[in-house]
């Protein structure tokens, strides 16, 4: 595993709040460049603000990343203005399932497949296409450890997190021919809005800040997958490697996002 050059133009989905607000800090810096997705307009732009009193140069797009086209613009535009190192695919959102009735929530369910699967691939497709025209650069997925295993709390989330965690595992030696790096990234419970929504303890919680770091000190070492905190990484490796009947009863009895 050889350590990756420093990324120099960085740009990021989902970087209003939370996780990916956090990368944004982690990375700003004198000489840097970041360009930051995000849906809320003023709480993105005071990311930026932040960003550039840390030195960095910083533009601010707001889109939905379910519109392939309007990602494909974003990718291509912020390429055109400065070559693109590290794209990191980190909007994602979350739900209450559980729909009338105790049924399955169709509404919610589809937003979040739309969201964190096809917005993924919708963000990586264009970035990896820009990349291999240079034959550098790297691409970070933020998926979860909630996707090891099906949560009968959270279904499409585990899901959808399943998802693109075996996407880009499959990506990275496939791209890695045209000189691309991936990573994916499998957080467990990071301090965000999105998990301050959950109304059960959540063990490990680490603050957002922590993670960035993590996740920064990861990319630099061209790790595959960067999965923390490592005590509930282990958890979450045992938990499906668990016959599924066993698996079933320890997570029936858990609450639902």
């Amino acid at each position: 595993m050889t350590a990756s050059p420093t990324p120099r133009h960085i740009a990021i989905t989902g970087a209003s709040s939370g996780l990916g607000a956090a990368l944004a800090l982690e990375y700003a810096g004198p000489g840097i460049r970041l360009s930051l997705h995000g849906r809320d307009p003023e709480r993105t732009e005071a990311v930026a603000a932040a960003a550039r009193s840390r030195g960095a140069e910083v533009d601010v797009a707001r889109f939905d990343v379910t519109d392939a086209d309007a990602v494909a613009a974003w990718v291509t535009g912020i390429g055109v203005r400065a070559p693109l190192d590290l794209m990191i695919a980190n909007a994602g959102i979350s739900g209450n399932e559980t729909g009338s009735g105790g049924a399955v929530s169709t509404e919610v369910t589809r937003a979040i497949f739309a969201v964190n699967v096809d917005g993924v691939v919708n963000t990586v497709l264009p970035a990896a296409e820009l990349m291999l025209g240079r034959g550098r650069g790297a691409i970070a997925i933020v998926a979860s450890l909630a996707g090891y295993r099906g949560q009968p709390g959270a279904p499409a989330y585990a899901a959808s997190k399943a998802a693109v965690k075996a996407w880009g595992e499959g990506l990275r030696p496939r791209l890695a021919h045209g000189g691309l790096r991936v990573s994916v990234v499998c957080p467990g419970f990071v301090r965000t809005p999105m998990t301050a929504r959950n109304r059960f303890p959540m063990p490990f919680l680490m603050e957002a800040d922590r993670a960035a770091r993590i996740i920064h000190r990861g990319l630099d070492r061209n790790r595959a997958r960067i999965a923390f905190p490592w005590q509930l990484a282990a958890l979450c490796w045992l938990l499906a490697a668990l016959p599924a009947a066993w698996a079933d009863r320890l997570l029936g009895s858990l609450p639902g996002k």
